[in-house]
């Protein structure tokens, strides 16, 4: 499954630089997953300062 980012995202962009395939794009007011790119490997929930990136 693949992550997702809450609300709590606070735009920093710490998880879109750290997404080894580029599924993490700035979406309106927060950073979004690609579900179909993401590869689960949890680099993004690594390095969120606020733990917004999650498995569903």
């Amino acid at each position: 499954m693949a992550y997702k980012i809450s609300d709590d995202c606070i735009s920093c962009g710490a998880c879109s630089a750290e997404c080894p395939v580029g599924a993490i794009t700035e979406g309106d007011g927060k950073y979004e997953i690609n579900a179909d790119t993401c590869s689960e490997c949890g680099s993004c929930a690594d390095v969120c300062p606020v733990s917004a990136p999650s498995k569903e």
